[in-house]
């Protein structure tokens, strides 16, 4: 039977849309944006007559106004000829206009007013969007706006930024994730736009139109004539003025962009032809990892939004539950992780994909696998689609919406000027979160989509060498292409059932009392410790902010043991992920029903937290705590875990260099801290029987910190803190407590004054080298607002000169580290020069600085120090976030919880003068108390910084032009000591004593009388 498609939702709401003018200007306007009933901010839909889409978000308590907007218009429509263009037009868009033609005036005024920015270029889309300070908005706004009005394209900065893209490509080079894409992407029909390369690099926009006499800046110049035009444009405006007065800033700056009368460009053709079905994808990835994914090429399925087939049958399909695929997977040994759902890759196409992941007796039995989906699919078509289990879903996705957190004013005009693309404005903020209509007919559809000749199966795995006979152009990604054989699909196809795939049950977890309790009287502003033994002790705070009948608890588990060494860091490592997947089940419905449960190893213990939902949080834990302290191991799972757990280990040397740098820095200065390959080495030990006797011991001696934060009363605090003590109860720690000084937190070592330190690492796996130079200042309370001020004052300058105009490389960071209450700040720079010939332009830097800061107007330095108050008082959005910070205050043991407010306070007296002299004492080299330490990450593949043995000395004696960097040459010589030797170098340095709590609280273990 043929099935036509229809959608019942409406594509305009003509009653609630009204035309309106203004200075000449006519524009629609539309009212009724449908929120979330606890939404207190106001919103108008806009229409422009240039045919720009706007919405307006009014909150007047918001501390942070936004901005963002999308052109309906990626990388699908570069030019065949130049890769890569509408991915350079996004990155000059920001580096000069004709109104504000300095290169770093966007960028610049930002920072100096508390703000951030970003974009990103998608298939079918690029976005722009900023955040500021809400005073600034307006000046803000009208310096992003002129992005789509008069970009400069100045050659010679496009010519220094197409470095910049082609960094960013080369970052992405060994990356499994980049590189499967493009695979999929090359395999696709040659003249369908799909199978275009996004990023671009040196040789598509630079190399290649230089050959072919094609001069980039008028192309880049035609395509944003083309394609930038308001009527293929959605914009957000954030902010805490009126809609009217957000509604004639946006009229002003925005209306008078010509509209070019495009139309967004849409591909309804499928991009995969039916022979290029029915196959079987292998690929070599750079990690060793194992996956399998079964790809299906859908239609957009955009305008049925309001039925959601895709979701009913995601739902099932991903479920984790009794009965489920994975469940089915696991029990085989086959399988940990199973992702399913659909993915509009473009306007007119998506795909919706099953990928699990897999263990290595599951990559033997990859056709078995997918028997096993297919049976699932085919039970769901055989039953036919079920109304309870849509209802169900339809009323979580309800209560969800219903009690939805507060966002960010980024994330909401990011999030919206994605949906206004695609759906009416009145529903552009339910239309990813609620379904409302009944379709069988589509979720039917869909089924006989997903059938097995249908199919693309995309294998990745080391093991998958023999099958491979190709190379991707791009990442050259090594990858085969092979027709499934005809009986393997009838294999697939067939009818026969497997009894032990199940619809789910329906969820137990989802709650039904949604009251608030009535408030302590005696409520405290932060929390507050309520009981305290020598085993356990529960920290409280009653939320009367945020209002939602949500709860956040945390529970320390301490012990000295977990690590003592590199054995039982692993063991305390293998322990929590096996408790986690063997509550997998559980914890699945639990979290579709709003109910988060986290576990993890830390350096002093196990942290298990709850979050979510009050009303049923007390039967999780019940649940999970007898499964904690009855643990016993599966051998199967043990195994599988094991293997996966080396293989991680051994793939950290994959990573990006700069991930490298700061792992190697954090190892050189804490007290405390193993490395990877101590981790590796001690994998040999570890059995299943050393396991379970290493649990016995750690759960016969611990110590419990708790905190309990929301919808919570004293009362019912303490009876969820019973239900952990009754079990502590039954343990040795109730006969023999844990010593405070068994519980001692890490410390920092301490660099001497004068100190250059240096640490040289190598990388086989990526063409970029990396630098990081580190300024340890000192511990927190004396150093802090010097190092964040500086941060603020430094870090806008120092990506505009090593990243925009030196060139060194796409990643450049500067700004502050704080771990064990120290303070310092740091510039990373990940490049493909030498680390020796970078960590000389950062000093180049540092010297030209200290010029930049004597001769910074006062009302400049003003504004970097309200900028930085701002951000310091911004307040969290969300029962989470508050949460969040007050744990971080309990776990680091200062208990400054309002350390914002007094750093703020601390912030504004401080005077230009004492931050110049901080400067000269601390930061410039040859400071006398300057302590430096710099790790360099060198790469040794082909080409790589650290293969030529002459680029050192060559990176040394180097100069740039001046005229160009306009920095002067002040000294950069400096005598390195070399750390070769961990233990050594640790051996000879003293350590920061321990950062003094705020408040007068005992130490973990205070009250033990032994």
């Amino acid at each position: 039977m043929e099935v036509i498609l229809t959608s019942k939702a409406p594509l305009t709401n003509v009653s609630t849309t009204s035309s309106q003018s203004t200075n000449n200007t006519s524009f629609e306007r539309t009212n009724t944006i449908t929120k979330s009933a606890q939404d207190s901010r106001e919103y108008r839909g806009l229409k422009l007559s240039n045919g720009m889409k706007i919405m307006l978000v009014s909150d007047p308590t918001t501390d942070r106004s936004a901005a963002a907007l999308s052109v309906a218009v990626g990388h699908l429509c570069d030019p065949r000829e130049l890769p890569g263009l509408a991915h350079l037009c996004e990155h000059m868009l920001f580096l000069g206009t004709k109104k504000y033609p300095k290169e770093d005036e966007y960028t610049a005024f930002l920072k100096e007013h508390g703000g951030s920015s970003n974009a990103a270029t998608l298939t079918d889309m690029t976005k722009y969007y900023f955040d500021v300070i809400p005073d600034n908005l307006e000046d803000a706004l009208d310096r992003f706006s002129q992005f789509f009005v008069a970009p400069l394209f100045n050659e010679e900065v496009t010519d220094r930024e197409i470095n910049a893209v082609n960094s960013e490509h080369e970052k992405n080079l060994s990356q499994d994730m980049w590189r499967v894409k493009q695979v999929n992407k090359s395999l696709c029909k040659a003249n369908h736009a799909y199978n275009k390369f996004g990023s671009g690099n040196k040789q598509t926009l630079y190399e290649n139109p230089r050959q072919n006499n094609i001069n980039l800046r008028n192309e880049l110049m035609k395509f944003h004539d083309t394609w930038y035009s308001p009527n293929i444009m959605s914009l957000a405006v954030f902010g805490k003025e009126s809609l009217d007065d957000l509604e004639r800033m946006v009229i002003k700056m925005f209306s008078k962009i010509e509209n070019k009368q495009v139309t967004a460009p849409c591909w309804p053709d499928m991009p995969y032809a039916e022979d290029q079905l029915g196959t079987k994808t292998y690929i070599i990835p750079v990690k060793d990892t194992r996956s399998l994914t079964i790809s299906f090429q859908l239609e957009d399925l955009e305008q049925y939004y309001k039925a959601g087939p895709e979701h009913y049958i995601s739902h099932l399909i991903g479920h984790e539950g009794k009965g489920s695929i994975l469940s089915e997977l696991k029990a085989r040994g086959w399988c940990n992780k199973l992702i399913s759902g659909y993915s509009n890759l473009a306007r007119g196409f998506g795909c919706f994909e099953i990928m699990v992941d897999l263990t290595e007796d599951g990559f033997n039995h990859i056709d078995d696998t997918v028997k096993v989906i297919f049976q699932y699919i085919n039970m769901l078509r055989l039953k036919g689609p079920q109304k309870w289990i849509f209802e169900e879903y339809q009323n979580l996705c309800d209560m969800l919406f219903r009690f939805k957190d507060k966002e960010s004013s980024m994330s909401v005009v990011t999030n919206l000027v994605t949906s206004m693309h695609a759906f009416p404005l009145e529903d552009v903020l339910t239309a990813h979160c609620l379904i409302s209509e009944w379709r069988p007919d589509l979720i039917e559809y869909l089924l006989s989509k997903i059938t097995p000749d249908k199919a693309r199966i995309i294998i990745v795995g080391q093991r998958c060498d023999s099958l491979t006979d190709k190379a991707e152009q791009w990442y050259g990604t090594k990858y085969g292409v092979h027709k499934i054989d005809p009986a393997v699909l009838e294999y697939w196809a067939s009818s026969d059932m497997n009894e032990n795939l199940q619809l789910p049950e329906p969820n137990p977890f989802i709650p039904t009392d949604f009251d608030l309790l009535p408030v302590d009287s005696d409520v405290e502003n932060f929390p507050t410790v309520i009981y305290d033994t020598p085993m356990i002790r529960l920290w409280f705070k009653q939320d009367v902010e945020f209002l939602k009948p949500k709860t956040m608890m945390n529970f320390d588990f301490n012990s000295p043991i977990v690590y003592s060494d590199p054995l039982n860091c692993n063991l305390t490592r293998l322990f929590v992920q096996l408790l986690r997947d063997h509550l997998n089940e559980l914890l699945f419905e639990a979290d579709l029903a709003g109910l988060g449960f986290g576990i993890g190893n830390t350096t002093s213990g196990i942290s298990l937290s709850i979050g979510g939902y009050s009303h049923k949080q007390n039967i999780l834990l019940e649940k999970v705590l007898d499964s904690l302290f009855n643990f016993k191991i599966d051998e199967r799972r043990f195994e599988i875990f094991k293997e996966q757990y080396i293989r991680s280990l051994k793939n950290y040397q994959t990573e990006q260099p700069y991930q490298h740098a700061i792992y190697y820095l954090a190892l050189l200065l804490t007290e405390l801290a193993w490395t990877r390959q101590e981790l590796l080495d001690s994998m040999q030990l570890l059995s299943m029987e050393r396991l379970q006797v290493f649990i016995e011991q750690l759960l016969s001696r611990m110590h419990v910190e708790c905190f309990i934060y929301g919808n919570v009363n004293k009362d019912k605090a303490m009876a969820m803190m019973r239900m952990v003590e009754d079990k502590m109860k039954t343990t040795d720690a109730k006969i023999v407590p844990l010593l405070s000084r068994q519980l001692l937190q890490k410390r920092e070592y301490k660099l001497g004054n004068g100190e250059c330190c240096l640490f040289e690492a190598t990388n086989e796996f990526h063409k970029s080298s990396c630098t990081e130079l580190y300024l340890q200042c000192g511990p927190q309370e004396s150093h802090s607002t010097f190092v964040d001020i500086l941060s603020q004052m430094l870090s806008e300058a120092c990506y505009t000169q090593l990243r925009t105009k030196e060139q060194l490389g796409y990643l450049v960071f500067c700004g502050s580290r704080k771990a064990n209450g120290i303070s310092g700040i740091r510039i990373i720079v990940q490049s493909v020069r030498h680390p020796a010939y970078v960590e000389e332009r950062i000093e180049h830097f540092f010297n030209k600085m200290l010029a930049y800061l004597e001769k910074m107007p006062d009302d400049e330095f003003i504004r970097h120090k309200e900028a930085l108050v701002a951000l310091l008082l911004e307040k969290p959005k969300r029962l989470a976030s508050q949460f969040s910070i007050f744990l971080q205050e309990i776990s680091l043991r200062q208990y400054h919880f309002n350390r914002a407010q007094v750093e703020a306070a601390k912030l504004r007296t401080l005077t230009k003068q004492q931050v110049i002299d901080y400067y000269n004492q601390y930061i410039i080299l040859g400071a006398p108390s300057r302590s430096t330490l710099s790790v360099h990450v060198l790469s040794t593949v082909e080409k790589g910084a650290g293969t030529d043995e002459q680029a050192e000395r060559e990176a040394t004696t180097e100069r740039i032009d001046d005229s160009t960097t306009n920095l002067s040459e002040g000294s950069t010589k400096k005598e390195f000591i070399r750390v070769t030797d961990l233990a050594s170098f640790k051996s000879s340095r003293s350590l920061y004593p321990l950062v003094k709590p705020y408040l007068e609280i005992l130490p973990k273990g205070g009250r033990c009388k032994l």
